[in-house]
């Protein structure tokens, strides 16, 4: 039976007590759902945080709250942590104060911005193991595809998503030793895993997890995996998911990366391999519309999946590459490879080569950071990368372009493509989102531009620093 909203807080209130300075550990479990393209445009996306406490009790955090609380929550994904409480002077309730890390990564991933002290982006590195179980509701007979083909998903050859992460990753991270198995009997119908009807239906992915890993555990050793892609023979309650299942495995207690997929999801290797993102840690990307859709950034797989991208006649609709911030929380971005300056910078010329080289002998991400504010949560920078259409997941992009994504100043940490049109398109594979030869950007708030002088073999010639002409209104102005 499902709690009220109501109840579910008081019940949240019993497990922390009073709790002001007080505070608790556990694992952070981060989970996005992401509607089916054809009920994208009324089912708005999800994203849900709780802590999964020693002791197997949960408590979910107020998304926000917790946001403001760890600075950068994404970094946080899937680790154990430290949550503090405080009562909020207004309502007398517990708030969450601040979370931190209370592990110790192998490997920390450098933030390209200062302050808080959640910097620490636990890398992703070497091997990533994952196993696909497939397991049937014991109310629907169908199998849509055989274990083979899930086994073959995780394949080398260039479509498949072994290629791909090996590619995304510039080689940093491969998907050696990943298998399938199923189709398993889960122990109830449909009906007991997803309640509520029409778009207010709720998937329990938590006893979906459980179930469909115990119905599995004879067959698939877990010790050993990095990440659970569960699929299921039937729609979920509208939406794919993807994020962390902190539980106990073949005598490991540990934080999986996870995701929970409906047919038209694992049928298509584009939001498989967007909700083994969210597995990973990575949040959405969107664009500069201000509107509350995240997936109109087709330049970026975490965000517009579907638009400008390949597909395979074995595996659909096939995943883009992700944006160069992205890449950098995974740990992927070679110092070497980065440039930062800040505002005032004098005017430099560098060669920017194109994000998708192996390799790459020039810079490839380039962070524009704007002074630091007396929050230290809300501070702003700008990203930027080169893209061009080839290979087998970009060669259908809108174009070869410089492409600017603004990171900051509302307590997300979510790339947001610039667009020099006013107003912004409401997909950003527009020529506004693309800057190419000639042409020029300066930032909404002055502080920065940036001029694309000319293509190159690799990339582009930029100059950075070099403010132009300021005209037209507020935002982003191009200038030839």
């Amino acid at each position: 039976m499902r709690r009220t909203g109501v109840a579910a807080f008081a019940l949240a209130w019993m497990a922390v007590g009073a709790a002001h300075g007080q505070v608790l550990q556990g694992g952070l479990e981060l989970r996005w759902g992401d509607a089916a393209p054809s009920a994208q445009a009324r089912l708005a996306p999800k994203f849900e945080a709780a802590l999964a406490q020693d002791g197997g009790g949960r408590i979910a955090l107020d998304a926000d709250q917790a946001r403001r609380g760890a600075g950068d929550l994404y970094a946080l994904a899937n680790r154990r942590v430290a949550v503090s409480y405080a009562i909020g002077k207004s309502t007398g309730m517990p708030v969450i104060d601040a979370i931190v890390p209370a592990d110790a990564p192998a490997h920390a991933a450098p933030h390209v911005r200062g302050g808080r002290p959640d910097g620490v982006a636990k890398a992703t590195l070497g091997t990533t193991r994952w196993v696909t179980v497939a397991c049937r509701f014991s109310d629907i007979a169908d199998e849509q595809k055989p274990i083979g083909f899930f086994r073959d998903q995780y394949g080398e050859v260039a479509g498949q998503l072994g290629h791909y992460w090996r590619e995304v990753s510039y080689d940093k991270v491969d998907l050696t030793g990943s298998d399938a198995a199923g189709w398993y009997s889960l122990p109830h119908p449909r009906s007991h895993y997803v309640t509520g009807a029409g778009d207010n239906q709720r998937a329990n992915l938590d006893a979906l997890f459980d179930d469909c890993t115990a119905a599995a555990d004879a067959d698939v050793d877990f010790s050993g995996v990095v990440g659970i892609n569960i699929m299921f023979n039937g729609d979920l309650d509208g939406y794919a998911w993807g994020g962390g299942r902190c539980a106990t495995l073949d005598g490991r207690n540990r934080c999986w990366s996870a995701t929970w997929n409906p047919p038209w999801s694992f049928g298509n290797l584009a939001p498989l391999a967007h909700e083994m993102g969210h597995g990973y840690g990575l949040p959405h990307s969107d664009n500069s519309d201000g509107d509350d859709d995240t997936y109109d950034n087709p330049w970026d797989v975490m965000s517009d999946g579907w638009s400008n991208a390949t597909s395979d006649p074995v595996y659909g609709t096939l995943p883009k590459h992700i944006n160069m911030l992205q890449r950098e929380r995974m740990g992927w971005v070679d110092a070497a490879r980065k440039r930062s300056f800040d505002a005032g910078t004098p005017r430099t010329r560098l060669q920017l080569d194109f994000a998708s080289l192996r390799g790459a002998g020039n810079a490839q991400m380039l962070v524009l950071q704007t002074p630091a504010s007396p929050d230290p949560y809300s501070g702003a920078f700008y990203t930027v990368e080169a893209r061009r259409r080839t290979g087998t997941y970009e060669s259908r992009l809108a174009g070869d372009a410089v492409i600017i994504h603004r990171v900051g100043g509302d307590y997300r940490y979510e790339a947001e493509s610039q667009d020099a049109e006013r107003p912004p398109a409401n997909v950003s594979n527009n020529e506004g989102s693309m800057f190419k030869s000639g042409e020029a950007w300066i930032s909404p708030d002055g502080l920065f531009s940036l001029y694309v002088e000319a293509a190159t073999a690799t990339g582009f010639t930029v100059i950075v620093g070099d403010r132009g002409r300021v005209t037209g209104g507020e935002g982003p102005r191009r200038r030839r």
